[in-house]
This record gives structure tokens, sequence and C-alpha cells, in this order.
């Protein structure tokens, strides 16, 4: 087992889905999952394998933000040997014609995250997705007709900024929608030379004000599950 997560090797599979809530990560294992075994109660980030279409895979919660994603992931890939990890997050739409309930494909994650600053000594990384997994996710929503974006996405360390109208900085260059994780995600898989990408589900939108529950931010983004899924 590893510092943040109660599994032996061989629990984990080397394909995960990696939702922000750990209680979307049941809701994944116990709704797409055949035989799901939960192999994580630690801090009630909840994990489990199963098989899909007679394929294994896992399923875990990450927390809020890039340092509890990194944690994660680096457990993930070096304690367990995950080789693709698959975060399946929301995100707030930056642009009108991103809407709410919208798929998104994060091909770079542009940040306010020092943490690559730290790390590169001032200088700029620009963490992007695995080719293979956004090409196979392309092809996958083609033939499941799941309608698309994919471009650059924002991840915050902050969910509520002080200067709300920042975001149109943002906006005016290109990028798709805010969430928190996926900078943090893309780096340590481009550090383990191991394959990332973030799936993301539009779920409010700072231009019109319109938004979903937590309920269903739980239990009905399954358009982005889908693909996550065939992915493995």
């Amino acid at each position: 087992m590893s510092i943040h997560i109660d599994a032996k090797k061989g629990d984990v599979a080397e394909t995960i889905l990696l939702p922000g809530d750990p209680l979307r990560a049941k809701w994944i294992a116990e709704t797409f999952f055949e035989n799901p075994v939960c192999f994580n109660t630690v801090r009630n980030m909840f994990g489990y394998t199963g098989t899909y279409q007679g394929k294994r895979v896992s399923v875990m919660g990450t927390g809020m933000g890039v340092p509890s994603i990194s944690i994660y992931a680096h457990e993930l890939i070096t304690e367990f040997g995950v080789k693709n990890l698959i975060r399946v997050g929301s995100a707030g739409s930056y642009q009108k014609n991103v809407k709410i309930y919208d798929v998104v494909l994060a091909m770079a994650a542009s940040s306010n995250s020092s943490v690559n600053e730290l790390r590169f000594g001032g200088a700029d990384f620009a963490p992007t997705a695995n080719f293979e997994l956004f090409n196979k996710a392309v092809e996958i929503a083609r033939l499941k007709q799941i309608e698309i974006k994919a471009g650059n996405v924002f991840s915050s360390d902050t969910f509520y900024n002080d200067d709300f109208e920042s975001y149109k900085k943002w906006s005016k260059f290109g990028v798709l929608c805010v969430e928190m994780e996926t900078a943090g995600l893309y780096t340590v898989a481009a550090k383990h030379n191991v394959n990332a990408l973030a799936i993301l589900t539009i779920s409010d939108s700072l231009v019109t004000g319109e938004r979903t529950t937590s309920k269903e931010r739980e239990t009905t983004f399954k358009g982005m599950v889908e693909i996550a899924l065939e992915l493995a």
C-alpha cells in the first residue's frame, strides 16, 4: 500500500478513471462495472476495480485541485503501475458556444498554479494530453455520436476568484473552460512517461450563469464516462 491508497499491488488496473468526486467514482463503479471491488477508502477517497466489456478497469476519486490529484496520480503510477490515467471531471464554460452538458477534451492545460513554476525554476511548462488517448477518444465520440469540443482548458488554484471578470482574459485567447486538476495530472504523467487525458463535462457557465446541481454532477455525466471506459 502507499501513503494515501490502501491497496495491494495488482488491486488497481493499468487504466483508471479519475473523477474529482469520490461519490462519482462510486457511481461509476456501481453503474458501469461488472463485479466492482473497493480497493481504497482512505480519507473516503473511494477506489474500485471491476470489468467493463470484459476489460479490467479502475476508478478512484482525486479530490479538488492540482496538489490533490498530483499526489494520487504519483502514487497510482509509482506504487501500482497505472499506465493510463483518464480524468472525468466537471468544468465551467468560458465560451458562449460551450454549453451545459457539453463534453470537452483537454488538449492542453493552462494554469495559475505555481507548482510547475517551482518545479521548473520560473520557466513555463506546457502540460498536454497524450496524443494516442486523445485521438482514440475523438474516434470513440464520433462512433457514439457524442458531440465534443477540444482545446485548451484552464486549471485554477482558486474556485472563488476575487475578480470574476478575469475569466474574460482567458476566454479571449480561446480557452474553453475552467477546472482545477488537469495541469497537475498531465505534468505527473509526463514526468513518469505514462498516458493521461482529461475528459470534462460542462457543469456551469461563467458566460450565462447557468449551473447544474451537485447531484447532477455526481450521477448524470454519462457521455464522458462512456468515452473514458471505451478507452480502457
